[in-house]
């Protein structure tokens, strides 16, 4: 059950924790789920069987997603951090670094190069 892992007292946590702490716990399991669907479907020695695993390990995604797109709506910290870095391409630590102010925009390679300048355009 999803309460026996909370950290805090029950009665301490917020409606809005509570609700969060299900969905959470929901989509670690279906994770879970995911893996443990893809590990059969990988070891089945039948064709069938294989094929229905993979079905189920692709609904267990869907739950997943959904409840992902739940957390997001609920939690504007984590809706941040899914803007940030999902959907994106290049290396997600580049994406962090810039995320951060801490490299130079431009995409993968650009890391700690200088930019080309030409100097003033008006003479003094």
């Amino acid at each position: 059950m999803s309460s026996e892992n909370l950290h805090a007292p029950r009665e301490r946590l917020t409606p809005t924790a509570l609700r969060l702490h299900h969905a959470i716990v929901s989509l670690m399991e279906e994770l879970d789920a995911i893996d443990w669907y893809r590990q059969r479907s990988d070891d089945a020695d039948d064709a069938a069987l294989r094929d229905l695993l993979l079905h189920n390990m692709r609904e267990e995604m869907e739950h997943a997603s959904m409840l992902l797109e739940y957390i997001r709506r609920a939690d504007g910290d984590f809706a941040r951090y899914l803007k940030t870095y999902l959907f994106t391409e290049g290396p997600i630590l580049e994406i962090e670094a810039e995320a951060e102010g801490k490299a130079p925009s431009g995409g993968a390679g650009t890391q700690g190069r200088r930019g080309f300048t030409i100097g003033p355009l008006k003479e003094e």
